[in-house]
């Protein structure tokens, strides 16, 4: 090998290694201080593709487990309405038993009947009132909420649910003549009519439950769904701090034995003074 001075070729080599070791700590530097492997497309550009999709689908299950949530407390909002009207109706039906009995005058089943009707008007105004992020409940001017629980555009990403009405109307008593109970024979006719009320309030409430029930498992297939997307992200993106520890320990040693090296390189050009007596 020729002696040269104006070309330095094994600190050239040991310079292009340097950079290449230094490049490769200043990945581990990055990755060791971001807690990702991932920090840019150039990492790994199939890698983040897929990670970013996974976070965006967790989003949107994310925001799936809080439409749940909301479908779940319409429903309670919903039952608990219905209880209350369920109560009223049964004092009515006391009401209406007792202003039934034949021994009473009209003077005193006004008594009993002044009662029940403000319980009638208490029943349309629950109705009229119920409502949830602005959609009545049970006046049946909403007859079904369609939910979105999932992160796809599909039927079995959606739920539908059924609101009944439970206005005066719903429950047959849109007749003026069952809205009191002012004589012997309304009072007959009414326990007929809050017998059948009751009826239909108990089977909204049936629907309320049931589909707070599906609600309450879809959104625990939710969390399940977004905790396994999060472990699949994990996987691809975070940086796993046992490997990456060691691999910045090995360029950290490389970084400092190039320039060990380069230093011993830039050096022996100097052994050509040898040779002019120097």
């Amino acid at each position: 090998m020729a002696l040269v001075i104006n070309t330095n070729i094994a600190s050239l080599i040991a310079q292009r290694n340097l950079s290449v070791t230094n490049s490769q700590l200043k990945i581990s530097v990055q990755r060791l201080s971001s807690g990702y492997r991932v920090n840019s497309a150039s990492d790994d550009a199939a890698g983040l593709a897929r990670a970013d999709q996974l976070r965006s689908q967790s989003r949107m299950i994310q925001a799936a487990m809080r439409n749940a949530n909301d479908g779940i407390s319409a429903m309670e909002i919903s039952d608990k309405a219905a209880e209350q009207i369920t109560n009223i109706l049964t004092r009515m039906s006391e009401l209406a038993a007792s202003a039934s009995q034949g021994t009473l005058d009209d003077s005193t089943r006004s008594y009993y009947n002044d009662e029940y009707k403000k319980l009638i008007d208490e029943i349309e105004r629950i109705a009229q009132s119920t409502e949830f992020g602005g959609k009545k409940l049970l006046n049946g001017s909403v007859s079904n909420l369609s939910l979105f629980i999932g992160f796809k555009n599909d039927s079995n990403h959606k739920l539908t649910v059924s609101l009944n009405s439970l206005t005066l109307t719903a429950l047959g008593f849109n007749a003026s003549s069952l809205k009191s109970i002012s004589t012997q024979a309304r009072a007959l006719s009414a326990l007929g009519r809050i017998s059948s009320a009751l009826k239909t309030v108990n089977d909204a409430r049936a629907i309320y439950g049931a589909t707070s029930n599906r609600l309450s498992a879809a959104l625990s297939n939710l969390q399940v769904t977004f905790t396994n997307f999060q472990a699949a992200e994990s996987r691809i993106r975070d940086a796993d701090f046992a490997y990456e520890t060691a691999v910045f320990t090995r360029n950290q040693i490389m970084v400092q034995a190039g320039v060990s090296v380069l230093a011993q390189a830039n050096f022996l050009p100097q052994v050509a003074l040898t040779l002019l007596g120097g």
